[in-house]
């Protein structure tokens, strides 16, 4: 993560991460708080580091391990010499006790895991203004080990059943340290811990999408002098919004190549064009290579070969209109800081993959184009705000996520033109009855997948075989974890009667309500 440039003229605040699965939530709410933060792993921290980046406050985050088993993770001594405020949370608290003189100590009776209440000690300090207006607040508990005895200079703010020392202070030195992790919606009132804590560090809250964006098209500027550009756009919101920024800064010298692999939603292809070429006036290269994608994946059901099929394809497609370009030497990304964050472990090693983020890195080395990629600090709430600030139609930046390979991972099976044209007509119906019922916006992501499988049906006095669907809808965050969307049996019913009446093809409609885990949002 030592290659994200560190905005100079922010104030910075460092987030140490020791491998909690949230810390990046952590990094969300305080820049919703318009604080410029950064995740770097605990190794990465060294004391050269420190005064290089020179943060304003530092937050230690939870982790897996225990500050009790050797060569278990530890920040640098010299963190706590700063002369800024630090805040350690969980594991983070338990570190900052045992390095500062405290003790920190396994089971006995004392761990907690999941819903707990704190109830206050002593006086109420600044870091907890607006709590405990009840007796009591609820929080997040997530550890085995407990706190024992608190480091010289801390005193005891808040203590739960499992945690005498739930929340603790040193306020001469503005320490502060809390075993429950405010980051996460289980604790209500966590992020007005945070609001307090970057006031005590007095930030002015400089992180805006307004000056992000002036930053962002003179670092493009500088970056690319009189350089052309080619961008990959896929008409999805970060590579959208990346094109139109990159196009604000420099004009005509980018030039994007939309490949058109035959796998879009209804009317797609046109939308993007017609978006980009006529309304932004932006160079684009419309590459409709649909025969090419459908004809080698004829007879190919296997969901991996598909992807790999599709990617291999794309990136030579790309690569062959990229050469077309006369004098291209840079090649725009929407990557993102989820991609940044995840590409790099807390422990230095590999993460564990779950899905491959294809824009880290860029596409092959043999292209010879070097990276711009003005999106790679922001989260994608934060790429929505500057899509806002770009003048982006609201409709368009609010657009559900859509995968790389398109409609053939919600074919499972054979993909045919004839399934194609099918999954495309009842995606659109199951789309416009979202929206019609307003509940577009409380939907992370909704689509229908056909089945392969048919089934016996009647219609009219005909007896029908025909292909069955599902229909997947899901709450989520950052699309890490999922929930279903619950609609009601009316919508259900009302949606099911549509697609069946109106879509030739589909006989039967079923609703998928699995979460992920188990399940993952797609069905391939």
């Amino acid at each position: 993560m030592s290659s994200l440039p560190i905005p100079r003229h922010h104030e910075r605040l460092l987030i140490v991460d020791f491998g909690s699965q949230v810390t990046q939530l952590i990094a969300r709410r305080l820049r919703e708080l318009n604080v410029y933060c950064e995740i770097h792993p605990y190794q990465n921290v060294t004391p050269a580091f420190l005064e290089d980046f020179a943060p304003k406050a530092v937050i230690l985050s939870g982790g897996p391990a225990s500050v009790i088993d050797e060569g278990s993770p530890r920040p640098p001594h010299a963190i706590f010499d700063l002369g800024v405020p630090i805040l350690g949370i969980c594991y983070g608290q338990q570190v900052m006790m045992q390095m500062l003189g405290g003790k920190v100590e396994r089971g006995h009776g004392t761990a907690e895991f999941g819903r707990a209440y704190v109830t206050p000690e002593k006086d109420r300090i600044d870091l907890l203004n607006g709590w405990f207006l009840d007796a009591r607040e609820q929080v997040w508990m997530s550890h085995g080990d407990h706190v024992s005895a608190i480091a010289p200079g801390f005193e005891v703010y808040g203590t739960s059943p499992n945690a005498p020392f739930a929340i603790t202070a040193d306020l001469e030195r503005n320490f502060y340290a809390v075993q429950f992790h405010p980051e996460v919606h289980h604790t209500p009132n966590g992020r007005t811990l945070y609001e307090n804590f970057v006031k005590l560090a007095e930030f002015s809250g400089d992180w805006t999408m307004g000056a992000y964006r002036e930053e962002a098209i003179r670092k493009i500027r500088d970056q690319v002098g009189d350089k052309k550009v080619i961008c990959a756009l896929s008409g999805g919101v970060d590579s959208s919004v990346a094109a139109v920024l990159i196009h604000e800064a420099i004009g005509a010298q980018l030039t994007c190549v939309f490949v058109d692999h035959g796998l879009l939603r209804q009317n797609e292809a046109t939308e993007v064009v017609t978006m980009f070429r006529d309304h932004y006036n932006l160079p684009l290269i419309h590459a409709d290579e649909s025969e090419l994608f459908l004809s080698r994946l004829d007879g190919v059901s296997d969901p991996e070969t598909k992807r790999k099929i599709i990617g291999g394809l794309f990136i030579d497609v790309f690569q062959r209109y990229a050469d077309g370009i006369d004098g291209a030497e840079y090649l725009a990304q929407g990557t993102l800081y989820p991609d940044v964050i995840e590409s790099v472990s807390f422990s230095g090693g590999p993460s564990v993959t779950i899905k491959s983020h294809h824009n880290v890195g860029g596409l092959p080395e043999k292209m010879g184009l070097k990276l711009v990629e003005p999106l790679r600090e922001l989260f994608k709430d934060e790429v929505r705000a500057l899509g806002h600030e770009l003048g982006l139609p609201a409709s368009f930046i609010g657009r559900h996520p859509f995968p790389g390979p398109g409609l053939a991972i919600r074919c499972p099976g054979e993909i045919t033109r004839e399934k194609l044209e099918i999954l495309r007509k009842a995606d659109a119906v199951y789309i416009d009855q979202i929206r019609r019922h307003g509940l577009y916006d409380e939907i992370w992501q909704a689509f229908v997948a056909i089945l392969p499988v048919r089934t016996v049906g009647v219609m009219g006095d005909g007896r029908t075989y025909d292909y069955a669907c599902a229909l997947r809808a899901v709450t989520s965050v950052d699309g890490m974890t999922a929930d279903y969307y619950p609609f009601s049996h009316e919508f259900l019913g009302e949606t099911a009667t549509r697609i069946i009446n109106e879509v030739q093809g589909i006989n039967r409609v079923t609703y998928d309500i699995t979460s992920k885990p188990p399940g993952t949002i797609e069905w391939e």
